[in-house]
C-alpha cells in the first residue's frame, strides 16, 4: 500500500481561531511591537501558549488565550496575526480557510469593531495575494460577556461590508452559557441574514446541541456529544447540519475522554456532514496535516474520505458561490 503524503493533500479548514493559532515567531514579533517581555527560551514560551496535552476542562484550555490577548490590541498586530495564520495554512496546502476572532478581545486599548475586522481582513488578503489561498474572516461573540456589549459588537460588525468578512460565530464558555442563555444574541445574528456557525456539544451537554439544531443553525463547532447520543445524531443528519470536528482539541479538553469517545466514526456511519479542523493550531500544537495523520491512524480514514470531507467543507463554507465552484474544481484536480 502506498503511503499517504498528508502534507500534499489539498485541504479546507472551517474552524480555526486566530488568537489560538499564532506561530511562535509571530508571537515574539507582536510582543516586541507591544513592548511586552516574553521568555527567551522557545520551549518556555510554548508552555504559556500551548494547552496541556490533557486539560481538566474546556475552561483550563481557554486559559492559554489570556497570554495572547495583550499582543492583539492594534491594527498592525491584527493584520500581522491574520497574515501569519493564513500563511501557515497555505504552506500545508490548505486552499480555503475561515479564521474566526472576537473583536471584543482586541478592543482593550480603543480599537473599534470595524477597525478590528478591517485589520484582520487586510492580513488575510495579503496572504491570499502571496500564497493563492482563499481566506475569510468570521466574527465571534463571546458568550460569557455582558450581552449588551456583545449585542453592540455584533451590530457594528454587521455594518461592515468587506467581502472577506463572511459570517458569525459564538465562542467561549459553553458550559455556563448554552444557546438558550444567549438566545437574544442568536436571534439578533439570524436577523442579519448572514451565515452563522455555532459552538455546541463540546462540554457534555446534549441539550445545547439539540437547542442549536432547533434554532436552525446549520454549522456546528465540535458536536462531540454526538458520540453518546444516537437520537441526537439522527436529528443532526436529518436537519443537514455540518459538524466542524476538532480531534486533538477535543482530546485535550476531555470533550472526548478517549479516541473511542470521539464522534467521527458514528457520524460517518450515519452519513453526517463532516469537516476536519484544527480549532487552535498553537494552543493544541497541531495543524491540518497532523490532524489528517491522526484520522488515518485512529479511524483508517482514506484519501477518498479526506476528499469527501473537503467537498463537504466547501459546500458548507461561507464562501461565495463563485468561490465554491472554483474550490471544487481545484479540489477535484488535486485529488484526481
Amino acid at each position: 500500500m502506498t503511503a499517504i503524503d498528508f502534507h500534499k493533500l489539498a485541504k479546507i479548514e472551517l474552524h480555526c481561531h486566530l488568537d489560538g493559532s499564532l506561530s511562535l515567531s509571530t508571537i515574539r514579533h507582536l510582543a516586541e511591537l507591544a513592548q511586552i517581555d516574553l521568555p527567551e527560551d522557545d520551549e518556555e514560551l510554548k508552555q504559556h501558549v500551548t494547552a496541556p496535552v490533557t486539560c481538566e476542562s474546556l475552561l483550563e484550555y481557554l486559559e492559554s488565550f489570556d497570554y495572547i490577548r495583550p499582543l492583539l490590541q492594534t491594527n498592525e498586530a491584527l493584520t500581522i496575526a491574520a497574515y501569519d495564520v493564513a500563511k501557515q495554512a497555505a504552506l500545508e496546502n490548505v486552499i480555503y480557510i475561515e479564521v474566526r476572532f472576537a473583536p471584543e478581545l482586541s478592543m482593550d486599548k480603543g480599537l473599534t469593531v470595524t477597525e478590528t475586522i478591517d485589520a484582520v481582513c487586510q492580513g488575510l488578503r495579503q496572504a491570499q495575494e502571496e500564497f493563492g489561498i482563499i481566506a475569510k474572516a468570521l466574527v465571534c461573540g463571546m458568550r460569557q460577556s455582558d450581552q449588551s456589549l456583545t449585542a453592540r459588537i455584533l451590530d457594528e460588525a454587521n455594518q461592515v461590508r468587506d467581502s472577506d468578512f463572511v459570517g458569525f460565530d459564538f465562542a467561549g464558555d459553553e458550559l455556563n452559557y448554552g444557546p438558550a442563555a444567549i438566545k437574544p444574541l442568536i436571534e439578533q445574528v439570524k436577523s442579519y441574514n448572514r451565515p452563522m456557525t455555532f459552538h455546541a456539544g463540546e462540554c457534555g451537554c446534549p441539550a445545547f446541541l439539540a437547542e442549536s439544531i432547533a434554532m436552525g443553525i446549520k454549522r456546528n463547532g465540535h458536536a462531540t456529544i454526538l458520540a453518546q447520543e444516537p437520537e441526537l445524531l439522527d436529528e443532526f443528519v436529518k436537519n443537514g447540519v455540518t459538524g466542524e470536528l476538532c480531534l486533538t482539541s477535543n482530546l485535550q479538553t476531555k470533550a472526548a475522554v478517549t479516541v473511542n469517545d470521539f464522534p467521527y466514526l458514528k457520524m460517518k456511519a450515519a452519513g453526517a456532514n463532516i469537516t476536519i479542523n484544527t480549532d487552535n493550531r498553537t494552543v493544541s500544537d497541531t495543524n491540518l496535516t497532523k490532524e489528517y495523520e491522526l484520522y488515518h491512524k485512529y479511524f483508517d480514514s482514506t484519501v477518498q474520505d479526506f476528499y469527501a470531507h473537503n467537498k463537504t467543507a466547501i459546500e458548507a463554507s461561507f464562501a461565495s458561490d463563485e468561490e465554491k465552484e472554483e474550490l471544487l474544481v481545484r479540489l477535484a484536480k488535486a485529488y484526481s
